[in-house]
């Protein structure tokens, strides 16, 4: 009777498992069905909102037209295969390039003595040019507004190279940002909406980080647009703008497509502070093939001597110093030189594979 009973609980569970099996799976059929079909109805209906977008934006374009005859659009009208690998969707990013053109404005605080560190650079030559150029450019900009409560964008016009050339230390350097910033927050509205995401400012060379890096709420969070894009000072690659740092005016015309006269197959010259530099004069100085001066080339030595180096060099090394910018990179493309970025680990490979 024992047996038969303990016969009987046995199949009874082996059913109860049976059912909870099929019911699991049941189950996990049905979840399965049904993140299919939901992927495939958001799927379609995004397909299906997109092109009707497209096609109402289009039918509001044209019917515009007339009124905005006068506006013009720079931006080429791409097919989605020739730019497919760019952009998720290039017709989506057209439509919003243009209406960025139309609408988009930048507010700059008119607070600060133009004659001190405020609202205009020193100067627009030598290796600052390029934060001069951008305070002037940006002045002239179509893009400027008088109107705060239009802006998408608020410049903070402080210039790093005019304090430089008032013999200002990197110290009083940070203290004057701050307290220049902290003005800007207690007097507008504007920072404090975005804790200063919204903001940017230019800093050229290594001057401009150096002043700034003691201004931690600065750097964490508005938009620095630098010629030094490195992680060592801070750059912040999904909201840091790397600017190019340009040596104006340039000393001699545009080198051209000469290979023929470009006897050198490369070429630097420049001061031995950093470690990348100290490897490449040490393994390169003696190569017979390139021309590798480990100082700055004098100017007793002939006018614009330097600058014609690169007219006879195929390519032009533009190894980092003290930070990672070099005006060297314009240099050479002005030139007609190819420019060389070279890096410490490259250095390194090249520093063991010439020592064995």
């Amino acid at each position: 009777m024992t047996a038969g009973k303990l016969s009987q609980q046995l199949q009874q569970q082996q059913q109860v498992q049976q059912s909870m099996c099929s019911l699991k799976g049941s189950l996990r059929t049905l979840a399965i069905l049904t993140l299919v079909s939901f992927t495939y109805l958001s799927f379609n209906s995004l397909h299906s909102s997109y092109f009707s977008s497209s096609s109402s934006i289009s039918a509001s374009s044209v019917s515009l037209a007339p009124a905005t005859k006068k506006t013009t659009i720079l931006v080429k009208d791409y097919d989605d295969d020739e730019i497919s690998d760019l952009y998720h969707s290039p017709r989506v990013f057209k439509l919003n390039y243009e209406e960025m053109e139309r609408n988009f404005k930048i507010f700059i605080y008119p607070d600060g003595d133009p004659n001190t560190f405020y609202q205009t650079p020193r100067k627009l030559t030598g290796k600052y040019a390029s934060e001069g150029y951008f305070f002037q450019n940006i002045r002239e900009s179509r893009f400027q507004t008088q109107d705060p409560d239009q802006a998408h964008l608020f410049f903070i016009p402080i210039s790093c190279h005019k304090m430089r050339g008032k013999g200002i230390s990197y110290e009083n350097m940070t203290i004057i940002v701050d307290n220049y910033v902290e003005s800007l927050k207690s007097k507008y509205p504007y920072w404090n909406r975005t804790l200063g995401a919204d903001h940017f400012f230019v800093t050229c060379h290594d001057v401009g980080v150096r002043a700034t890096e003691g201004v931690p709420f600065l750097i964490k969070n508005a938009i620095r647009v630098v010629c030094s894009p490195s992680y060592d000072v801070g750059f912040i690659p999904h909201k840091d703008i790397a600017l190019p740092q340009v040596l104006q005016p340039f000393a001699l015309p545009a080198g051209g497509n000469d290979v023929e006269k470009r006897t050198t197959l490369g070429f630097w010259a420049g001061h031995r502070n950093s470690r990348i530099r100290v490897i490449l004069a040490r393994v390169w100085e003696n190569d017979t093939e390139l021309d590798i001066s480990n100082n700055r080339i004098n100017r007793a030595t002939g006018h614009l001597v330097y600058q014609k180096r690169f007219y006879g060099s195929k390519y032009c090394i533009c190894p980092g110093g003290s930070q990672v910018n070099s005006a060297r990179i314009a240099d050479s493309i002005h030139y007609g030189c190819i420019p060389v970025l070279d890096s410490f680990a490259v250095a390194r490979k090249q520093a063991v594979a010439g020592v064995m």
